[in-house]
């Protein structure tokens, strides 16, 4: 039996995704962030003097948009690029006082977003949710390699 489009959940999870980014980059223009932007800074936030190595692995992205992005948040005054004394290959990203200052604008945001988003969700749903989308992240890769 044939599915419908509304039931492909790959329509589902792109609507969903598609709403998400919506919000996002609404409540992001004021401050001259893109939502990819934002989760450079939200990783920065939370540990500065990351790599763009580092950056790559943890938002699995590949090094040119990471690096087309750090050049991006660098002439916003977002951050600072500086060579790895260790490695002169390696590039590590340092937020700015601007940078920094942004921050205290911006991450109250992104759990106030987090909020609305897990609304009447418990934790339970949330871990399943987590569980489903690795092995839906998993069938892809498998898939495609």
């Amino acid at each position: 039996m044939k599915i419908s489009f509304q039931e492909y959940i790959s329509i589902k999870l792109h609507k969903t995704d598609l709403n998400l980014t919506s919000y996002v980059k609404a409540k992001l223009e004021p401050f001259n962030l893109a939502p990819e932007q934002n989760l450079i800074m939200l990783l920065l936030w939370e540990q500065d003097g990351l790599s763009q190595q580092q950056l790559v692995n943890k938002l699995d992205k590949d090094k040119t948009n990471i690096a087309r992005m750090a050049s991006s948040l660098e002439k916003k005054g977002f951050i600072k690029r500086s060579n790895c004394h260790e490695d002169r290959r390696s590039v590590k990203l340092y937020l700015t006082a601007c940078g920094r200052k942004l921050g205290e604008q911006v991450i109250p945001i992104a759990e106030e977003f987090n909020e609305i988003v897990c609304k009447d969700i418990s934790e339970e749903e949330l871990q399943l949710m987590e569980k489903v989308l690795e092995k839906m992240n998993q069938n892809v890769k498998e898939y495609c390699n």
